[in-house]
């Protein structure tokens, strides 16, 4: 096969017919138009450039379809154009997407764009979707707001940013109720909640996760909560190594429990080892951190209804012996004769 036919195969195969012929699954949650996420246990590729190109989070791997074929088959490049062949034609699965939320502001810089929005404040339809939907507590919100964190994205979205070593914001996580993303055109690095001369780094795959987390802990001292943004990346790789090479610093994989978040946690496992820190693994007792909080606040509200349907019970227990007391006292006595202290006949009744 010539380099024009090779070029020719390059245009036809998409990616993610690769990956669903090796069992791939896309995850419409947490995929947009521009980057889909697949998932096979552990194992995560996003397909980018409609198709043509993919990188995987986890690792530096990244490239064309012949790349993905040798990627995950580990043959050789003839194989690899082969098997590629033999997918011409073949029909990918087209999920439905849920709308890209536009910020009318594409044009500007990132630093521009994130300076152009408000931050949230009490009642504003970000706070609403962090404090009730997440149920994040106002301290925390409150914190993230202080250090810079937060603004107040489209259509009820938020935006928590990524701030490289410099002190300039990359991007920044985008949640709403109906959505979620990253900046576009910006680059994941970190999100940073906590302490500036940590002594513990609790890394998360989600910023609502991180912040979920340092409410579950009461913004522990000497701890920076971080997101990865669900991405691993060579800045974020960077930028994390620069934080952890500190004296007694303990890295935290506070990952998801799931095979994709035990697979991360073994990557920053690796990532320790080569800094020289101690590392442990921080399991949620829900699939994240944000299920582990909200499952939280229910049970609080729900011990709160008890103790409160207690009280008023007691309550009106009270009440009712004073109201019955009151009618003893104001009912005359009689004598066994029927009258009363005045001498009065009297007239019982049952």
């Amino acid at each position: 096969m010539d380099r024009g036919e090779i070029e020719a195969l390059r245009e036809k195969v998409s990616c993610a017919a690769v990956l669903e012929q090796t069992g791939f699954a896309i995850d419409v949650k947490e995929s947009t138009r521009r980057a889909v996420k697949f998932r096979r246990r552990g194992e995560i590729i996003i397909v980018t450039h409609e198709g043509r190109g993919w990188f995987d989070p986890l690792s530096d791997a990244k490239g064309d379809v012949f790349a993905l074929v040798e990627h995950l088959d580990r043959v050789s490049f003839p194989a690899c154009v082969e098997k590629v062949a033999n997918l011409v034609g073949f029909e990918i699965s087209a999920p439905e997407w849920q709308p890209r939320i536009a910020d009318g502001q594409s044009e500007l810089s990132i630093s521009d764009r994130w300076q152009a929005r408000r931050c949230p404040w009490p009642g504003s339809s970000t706070w609403r979707y962090l404090h009730d939907e997440r149920c994040l507590p106002t301290a925390i919100i409150r914190a993230a707001i202080k250090r810079n964190l937060l603004r107040e994205g489209p259509q009820g979205s938020m935006w928590a940013a990524h701030w490289n070593q410099a002190g300039v914001v990359t991007g920044w996580e985008a949640r709403g109720p109906q959505y979620r993303g990253f900046a576009s055109g910006g680059k994941k690095v970190l999100f940073r909640l906590g302490s500036d001369a940590p002594v513990r780094l609790a890394v998360t795959e989600a910023a609502i996760d991180a912040m979920s987390l340092a409410a579950i802990e009461g913004l522990r001292d000497g701890t920076l909560y971080l997101s990865t943004g669900g991405g691993w990346s060579p800045t974020t790789a960077a930028a994390l190594g620069a934080l952890a090479s500190g004296p007694n610093v303990q890295l935290v994989a506070a990952t998801d429990a799931n095979p994709q978040g035990d697979t991360f946690a073994e990557r920053l496992r690796g990532h320790a080892d080569e800094v020289g820190c101690d590392w442990v693994r921080l399991r949620p007792p829900e699939e994240d951190w944000n299920e582990a909080l909200k499952l939280r606040a229910k049970r609080g509200t729900e011990k709160r209804k008890r103790e409160d349907g207690g009280k008023e019970g007691e309550a009106c227990r009270m009440r009712t012996a004073r109201v019955k007391g009151g009618f003893a006292r104001l009912k005359p006595a009689l004598d066994p004769g029927g009258r009363d202290a005045g001498g009065r006949q009297g007239v019982m009744k049952d």
